[in-house]
């Protein structure tokens, strides 16, 4: 059995806002050592390019440059290399993570579209019965939209919707950030101090 940590995960990034989550689970998960494997969608890099003012002509070298000072370092997989390492059942991971997840890509999965890299990497999370965590970020939701995830959350996929809570009173935009990572991080079951638990002192 694969846990998570004994092998990488997989990291998606889509063209839903909120980017920063996905880059900062990234950084969690490198700190840790752990292999990631990276994928982004076309709408995705317009996003990191808007909201993080990434260079998304050169993909490879801002991945590398963004991830230099760890040790670890993620790798990198284009949408359309659908005969990746990823795309197979065969190939070992721990599970994957798309963070954050645009309805789009969420319709998808959920319909078995499997039309690029990512979504057919999701396909084999489904069918080897490995973690698959979506963070959806979008408002208002439509009946298809919530069909969807009600569909997929029988399957077993994890639903953690970009929701941070304010009990732990957030002073900074990293700390709303880190709240929602943590929450990811739980769910992978990968231990993290990423924020203040409730009826923590």
């Amino acid at each position: 059995m694969v846990t998570s940590g004994s092998a990488g995960w997989v990291v998606g990034l889509t063209g839903a806002s909120g980017a920063v989550y996905g880059v900062r689970l990234c950084e969690e998960l490198l700190a840790r050592r752990l292999p990631v494997h990276l994928v982004v969608t076309d709408a995705g890099w317009r996003v990191l390019h808007e909201e993080l003012g990434w260079d998304a002509a050169h993909r490879q070298r801002t991945i590398e440059e963004r991830f230099a000072r760890f040790e670890t370092k993620p790798r990198y997989y284009p949408i359309n290399d659908i005969g990746a390492a990823i795309a197979s059942g065969s190939f070992r991971t721990a599970g994957m993570a798309i963070v954050p997840c645009s309805m789009g890509t969420l319709s998808g999965i959920a319909h078995g579209a499997s039309g690029n890299l990512l979504e057919r990497a999701a396909d084999v999370m489904l069918k080897e019965r490995r973690k698959l965590i979506l963070v959806p970020r979008e408002t208002p939701l439509h009946a298809i939209h919530l069909e969807n995830m009600l569909k997929l959350a029988k399957l077993g996929v994890g639903i953690v919707p970009a929701m941070p809570a304010y009990y732990q009173k957030p002073q900074t935009m990293d700390e709303l950030v880190d709240f929602m990572v943590g929450k990811v991080l739980d769910y992978m079951g990968i231990d993290n101090e990423l924020f203040r638990r409730w009826g923590d002192a």
